[in-house]
C-alpha cells in the first residue's frame, strides 16, 4: 500500500502551555493506545479499529485496573461539530463510537455524545458558532470541531471555551496554513492537506498521464482553508511535470450535485482534456457522471480521462472497483476518529500532555489495493454501541 511522507508539518510533536495538562508517571508508558489493528500503511499511534476489532486488553491486568482508577467512572460529555452532514463525516462517527465503547469496556470512561451540523451550504458557519457556545455554557467536557469559519473568528470561540473549561479539540482542520501558537485548541488531529491530499493526487495525475496532458479542476468554496491547502500541494505536482497544463478550474461547492454542473461546464469547453481533479470525492464522482453523460470514456489503465478525488469515502471506493474513478486520496476518517478519541481520552481523563499536531496516515487508493481500504472502513460501519 503507499503511504506519503508528511513534508515540512507545522509542529507535529510541538506542545504549548495550553497543551500541557500535566502527566502521571504511570501513563508514561500508555501511549496512544493501540487498539487492535490498522489498515495497509495505517497510523499505529492512536490505534486502529478498522475490521471490526474489539476492544482487547492494551496491557497487564494490573495495568488496566490502575487506568481504571484513575478514570474512576469518569463521564465525559462529547460535542461533535462537522461542517456538513457526509458520508464521510458518518465514517467519522462510526469509528469514534467503535473506539468510545472499546475505551469503556477497558477502562470504564462513560461517555454522552451529542452531534450538531450547520444545515444549508458548507459556510454556514454561524449555527457552528452559536453551537460551540451552547456547548460551553452547558460544561461540555470536549468538544470536536471541524469548521470552514473565519479561521481568527473561531479563535476567539475556542478561547472562551477554553477558559471556560471546555476542551478544543480540532479534526480534519488545514491547521498547517496556520503559526501553530495561534491556535486556541489543545489539539488539531488530520493530515497535512498540502503533501498528504493535494500532493499526492498531483503526482498520481502526472504519472498515470507520463507527465503530459491536459488537466481540469473541481475545487471547493472560493476562499476555503482546504482548497487553498491542497492547491499547495498539487501546484507542486505540476510545477515537476511541465508539460501537464491546468486548462480550466471551476467551483463545485464540495457537493456532488455541484461537481456534476461543474465538469459539465468545463467539458464544454474542454472536450479533449486528459484528467479532472476533484478536490474532495464527491466532487469527483460528480465529474465521473459529467463524463459519462458527455459520452467521453474514462480511463481503463491505457486511455481515457482520469479522475481523481479525495476522502475515502466507500461509495467512492465502489466507484473505483467500477471504473467511475480512477483513484483517491483516503485522508483516513477511521484514524481520524479514533486518534481523535484518544487524544482527548489522554488529555482530558488521564491529564497526559498531547501534541498540539497530531498528523495520521493517507492512502492513495486505485484498483490494485481498494479492496483492503474499504474492508478496514466498512469494520467500523456498524459499530458495536451508538452513543
Amino acid at each position: 500500500m503507499e503511504t506519503t511522507p508528511t513534508r515540512n508539518e507545522n509542529g507535529t510533536s510541538g506542545s504549548t502551555r495550553r497543551n500541557i495538562l500535566g502527566a502521571g508517571a504511570l501513563m508514561g508508558t500508555l501511549g496512544l493506545l493501540t487498539a487492535c489493528t490498522t489498515p495497509p500503511g495505517g497510523s499505529t499511534a492512536g490505534g486502529g479499529s478498522g475490521g471490526g476489532g474489539g476492544g482487547g486488553a492494551e496491557g497487564s491486568a494490573e495495568f488496566t485496573d490502575a487506568v481504571k482508577k484513575l478514570v474512576n467512572g469518569r463521564t465525559l460529555q462529547v460535542g461533535f461539530t462537522p461542517p456538513v452532514l457526509s458520508e464521510y463525516y458518518t465514517q467519522m462517527e462510526n469509528a469514534a463510537f467503535t473506539r468510545m465503547a472499546q475505551l469503556e469496556d477497558l477502562y470504564g470512561v462513560q461517555w454522552k455524545w451529542e452531534k450538531s451540523s450547520p444545515t444549508g451550504n458548507f459556510n454556514a458557519v454561524e449555527q457552528q458558532i452559536s453551537t460551540v457556545q451552547t456547548w460551553t455554557s452547558r460544561k461540555f467536557d470536549i468538544v470536536f470541531i471541524c469548521t470552514g469559519a473565519n479561521f481568527a473568528t473561531m479563535q476567539g470561540v475556542y478561547k472562551n471555551a477554553m477558559d471556560a473549561g471546555t476542551s478544543i479539540f480540532q479534526f480534519n482542520q488545514p491547521v498547517e496554513l496556520y503559526p501553530i501558537d495561534q491556535i486556541n485548541t489543545v489539539s488539531n488531529i488530520g493530515y497535512d492537506n498540502r503533501w498528504q491530499s493535494g500532493y499526492v493526487a498531483g503526482k498520481f495525475i502526472a504519472d498515470t498521464l507520463k507527465g503530459k496532458g491536459k488537466i481540469v479542476q473541481i475545487m471547493g468554496p472560493s476562499g476555503s482553508d482546504w482548497t487553498k491547502a491542497r492547491l499547495i500541494g498539487f501546484n507542486q505536482a505540476m510545477a515537476e511535470n511541465p508539460g501537464i497544463e491546468v486548462v480550466g478550474t471551476a467551483d463545485g461547492g464540495y457537493l456532488r450535485d455541484k461537481g456534476l454542473s461543474a465538469a459539465q461546464d468545463l467539458l464544454t469547453r474542454h472536450r479533449d482534456i486528459n484528467a479532472i481533479y476533484g478536490e474532495n470525492e464527491d466532487m469527483a464522482l460528480g465529474a465521473s457522471q459529467a463524463v459519462d453523460a458527455a459520452g467521453l470514456k474514462q480511463w481503463d489503465g491505457s486511455e481515457g480521462i482520469v479522475i481523481v478525488g479525495a476522502d475515502g469515502l466507500l461509495s467512492g471506493m465502489e466507484a473505483i472497483r467500477n471504473g467511475k474513478l480512477t483513484a483517491s486520496v483516503d485522508v483516513n476518517s477511521v484514524d481520524n476518529a479514533i486518534r481523535m478519541i484518544d487524544t482527548a481520552f489522554q488529555s482530558v481523563v488521564l491529564k497526559n500532555y498531547v501534541p498540539k499536531i497530531s498528523n495520521i496516515t493517507t492512502h492513495l487508493v486505485t484498483k490494485d489495493n481498494v479492496d483492503a481500504h474499504a474492508a478496514y472502513i466498512n469494520g467500523i460501519m456498524d459499530p458495536a454501541k451508538k452513543y
